[in-house]
């Protein structure tokens, strides 16, 4: 089972405005040498780690479930997996390390229900966690959550 990500509208508007904003001041603002230099470094590094994590789909087969990224696919056994459920987050959600829209939504965050977790999702509206028998937890998302926790569900 395959099942695309979707970027959340404010998503689409933070990773514009970043590029945007990105592309004003090393192109049109005329600013000294080496601020350009540095500028366009910054653009180019949000641009390659934003790619390396941004979450394109999530499929699922009888031996993992995939997270399938632009430039890697991450493979979470499920051997490994001890639960599955539906788990928006919530807007207490702490950013440790990683993107809050840039791209979508992927990184290290922290709630007080749920403790820290690595995510990888478009929409809030459309997450699931995933919980490991190490502790672990992901928290991701694409069209037709419920489908694929039940697919999930039924492949443990």
């Amino acid at each position: 089972m395959k099942q695309q990500v979707v970027l959340s509208t404010y998503s689409w508007i933070v990773t514009i405005i970043c590029i945007y904003l990105n592309l004003f001041f090393i192109f049109f603002n005329h600013p000294p040498r080496l601020i350009q230099l540095l500028l366009t470094l910054l653009l180019l590094v949000m641009s390659a780690v934003g790619l390396f994590y941004m979450p394109m789909s999530i499929s699922a087969d009888k031996s993992a479930i995939y997270i399938n990224r632009s430039l890697k696919i991450k493979a979470i056994p499920m051997a490994d997996i001890s639960s599955v459920r539906m788990c928006p987050p919530t807007m207490g959600a702490m950013r440790i390390f990683g993107s809050g829209g840039f791209l979508g939504y992927w990184g290290w965050f922290r709630e007080r229900d749920l403790g820290k977790y690595f995510a990888y999702y478009g929409r809030s509206s459309d997450c699931f966690l995933v919980e490991l028998k190490d502790g672990r937890k992901y928290l991701l998302g694409c069209k037709n959550a419920p489908q694929m926790v039940e697919y999930i569900k039924s492949q443990l």
